[in-house]
């Protein structure tokens, strides 16, 4: 079993201000049990088009300090021994926009991945930020993670494709979850047989707030929406009985079905 917890944390344009929320709520998660804390997109650097107004804030912006704060960061997750996905613009050089990633970091306070957003939106494209190319797993005590953000909800090859890798859980980090994010997110979580954790900021959370979602697309975990810096926190269990038929005959079977061996055995019959 392995408890992980999905952030609803306040997102402003202070690199500071933000490092600070995010290490509080690193501290609450741990002080709760948790193993892993996903943060939304844009949470340690701001989100563009929010708090950062322009493509052109990239040419002023302050990387000297992001760098510090996630320093910052690391430090606190290497202490408190927990794990955490920071949502945060990756500088690349010039004249490239960065990308717009997911920081992860270890219990030990390294930084053993990053996951870039390979799907952007239309405006993303225009000066905003570069795509990723490659999915992103990592595992957390026998448990495989997988990172997806913003709009990759709509490309259900995705979520596929990270279950074809073996994971377990998908961390979804977005600057808001609105209700057909929702909708979309369940679904994906009852068609791979995976859980998935949701962060948002709190200043989107009427849309939708940030949960954990079960292999039967059952939300199991969810922030108030209404509430600011908070934490939803669940426990992965591969064992659970609400979960034996979704992860040991669904997600088996429907394998089996997409390779199409099992109709091929009963047409050889």
């Amino acid at each position: 079993m392995i408890k992980i917890a999905a952030a609803q944390s306040i997102v402003t344009a202070d690199i500071a201000e933000n490092a600070e929320t995010i290490r509080r709520l690193i501290e609450m998660a741990a002080d709760q049990g948790a193993r892993l804390v996903n943060f939304c997109e844009g949470a340690l650097s701001g989100y563009a088009k929010a708090q950062l107004a322009s493509p052109d804030v990239w040419k002023s912006f302050d990387w000297r300090a992001l760098e510090a704060e996630r320093a910052t960061i690391a430090e606190t997750c290497r202490r408190r021994r927990i794990f955490a996905a920071i949502g945060c613009a990756h500088p690349l050089p010039s004249p490239h926009a960065p990308h717009n990633s997911q920081y992860i970091f270890s219990e030990t306070g390294a930084l053993i991945e990053r996951y870039d957003k390979r799907y952007l939106s239309h405006s993303e494209l225009n000066g905003w930020f570069t795509p990723g190319t490659r999915p992103v797993t990592f595992d957390v005590d026998g448990y495989r993670f997988g990172c997806l953000t913003c709009i990759e909800v709509q490309f259900p090859e995705l979520f596929m494709e990270y279950e074809r890798a073996n994971v377990d859980a998908v961390l979804f980090s977005s600057y808001g979850i609105r209700s057909f994010f929702q909708i979309a997110l369940r679904a994906h979580a009852g068609f791979n047989c995976v859980w998935i954790s949701g962060a948002t900021p709190a200043q989107t959370a009427h849309e939708g707030p940030a949960g954990i979602i079960d292999p039967n697309g059952k939300v199991i975990a969810h922030c108030a929406a209404e509430a600011r810096n908070e934490l939803a926190l669940a426990t992965l269990d591969r064992t659970s009985a609400d979960c034996d038929r979704p992860l040991n005959k669904a997600r088996p079977w429907r394998r089996a079905a997409r390779s199409g061996a099992i109709y091929r055995e009963k047409l050889s019959q």
